[in-house]
C-alpha cells in the first residue's frame, strides 16, 4: 500500500512540475492535456487517474500553494496576546517569501491575471478564518464610522498579491527576508496602529 502511494505522489508530483513548466513556456491557455502528458512522460489515462481536467490540475496548485501558506501563518503566536511584535511578523513573512522564492513558477501562475482574484480570495478566506479570534477584539473607526474587518483583509491581501507578483515577474535579486521588511514599510506600524493593535518592536 506504501508503495501505491508514493507512486501515486511522484505521478502527481511529475504532472505538477510539467504543467508548471509548461506554463511558464506557453501561458496556461495554450496548455493542452496531450502537452502535459507529453512533458511528464505519461500517458493521457494516467493524466485522467489523478485529475479529471486541466481545472481541476490547477485547483490542486491552488490549494497547495494556500496548505503551505496557511502552516507559516499560525495564528497562535497572534491571537495569544494583545501586543504584535513587529519581529514576529518579519519572521514569519520572511518564511512566506522563501516559500514563494522555493515555488516561484506556483505563485507566477497564481497572481497573474484572473487567477490573483481568486488566489487574493483564498488567501483572504484563510485569514478571517485563522484570525477571527484577533479580529473580534477590534473595533475600528474613521470619524465614528466602522470600518469593516473584510475591508483591511481585502486591502492587506491586495497589497500582498500585488507584491509577490513583482517579486516572481520581475529580476529582483531581493531576498525573502528583504521582502518582508518592504511589505512591513508598505503597511507600515501606522496601518496596524489605526487597526487598534499594539504594536512592539
Amino acid at each position: 500500500m506504501k508503495k501505491q502511494d508514493l507512486r501515486v505522489i511522484r505521478t502527481k508530483k511529475m504532472i505538477v512540475d510539467a504543467f508548471l513548466t509548461l506554463v511558464d513556456e506557453k501561458g496556461y491557455e495554450a496548455i493542452t492535456i496531450q502537452d502535459i502528458a507529453d512533458k511528464a512522460m505519461i500517458n493521457r489515462a494516467t493524466f485522467y487517474a489523478h485529475f479529471k481536467d486541466k481545472p481541476d490540475l490547477y485547483d490542486f496548485v491552488m490549494e497547495f500553494a494556500i496548505s503551505n501558506l496557511s502552516v507559516i501563518l499560525d495564528a497562535d503566536k497572534f491571537n495569544k496576546s494583545q501586543f504584535i511584535h513587529i519581529k514576529s511578523i518579519e519572521k514569519t513573512l520572511t518564511e512566506v517569501f522563501v516559500l514563494i522564492k522555493e515555488k516561484q513558477n506556483f505563485f507566477k501562475i497564481l497572481t497573474e491575471g484572473s487567477s490573483s482574484e481568486l488566489f487574493r480570495k483564498k488567501i483572504a478566506e484563510v485569514l478571517s478564518t485563522m484570525y477571527e479570534e484577533t479580529f473580534s477584539k477590534l473595533r475600528i473607526t474613521e470619524n465614528e464610522i466602522e470600518v469593516p474587518i473584510s475591508f483591511i483583509i481585502e486591502y492587506m491581501t491586495s497589497i500582498f498579491i500585488g507584491t509577490v507578483h513583482w517579486w516572481v515577474t520581475t529580476d529582483s535579486d531581493f531576498e525573502p527576508s528583504h521582502m518582508a521588511r518592504l511589505v512591513i514599510k508598505l503597511v507600515g506600524n501606522g496601518h496596524l496602529t489605526v487597526l487598534g493593535i499594539d504594536v512592539m518592536e
